[in-house]
């Protein structure tokens, strides 16, 4: 009998580390981070199609967006789809797009991870409302985001993309751009 006993207490040893790894995968999963797949050209060069990110879903709730953050966000006009852009305007920022540039604040932005010859068309002149943001893809020319449907209520973020796991060759820590 006892080889039996320890058969059945050696499985049920299995079965608590599955069920505490499967919990552990769920909590983190649902509220520390998530993975992401970039589809579409919206962030290209600096996103491709294909590469999978991973989206940390805490940072913002202890403290708001910073300007050049990458983040993944509900589309506003249709909650079910996720849009991955660049923080660009914040609350009380008074955001211009004209002549193919951005100016924050009366103020040319430079933005050094747009690929040469990248402009950003349309016409915008807005202030920014409190619990809001607006996010430019950096493929401008092929980006649908806040210069065409407006902004993004905090409530829709989603998170800040802090790494690329995938392609490997690709891999790497995603780092805010300092601006001028």
């Amino acid at each position: 009998m006892k080889p039996m006993r320890e058969f059945f207490y050696s499985m049920w040893q299995i079965v608590e580390i599955v069920i505490i790894a499967a919990a552990t995968v769920f909590l983190i999963r649902a509220f520390i981070v998530q993975p992401f797949l970039v589809s579409g050209s919206s962030m290209f060069s600096t996103y491709v199609d294909g590469d999978y990110v991973l989206v940390d879903e805490l940072t913002y709730k202890f403290k708001e967006p910073s300007r050049g953050d990458v983040i993944v966000f509900r589309y506003p006009l249709k909650p079910s789809v996720f849009y991955i852009k660049r923080v660009m305007g914040l609350p009380s920022d008074h955001v211009v797009v004209k002549g193919g540039q951005v100016y924050i604040n009366d103020k040319q932005v430079e933005e050094t991870y747009l690929d040469k010859g990248i402009t950003s068309n349309g016409d915008l002149d807005i202030v920014v409302k409190p619990g809001e943001l607006y996010a430019f893809g950096d493929n401008r020319p092929h980006s649908y985001d806040s210069r065409f449907f407006g902004p993004v209520p905090f409530d829709n973020l989603i998170g800040l993309v802090n790494l690329r796991l995938l392609p490997v060759e690709r891999a790497e820590i995603i780092r805010r751009p300092i601006y001028n």
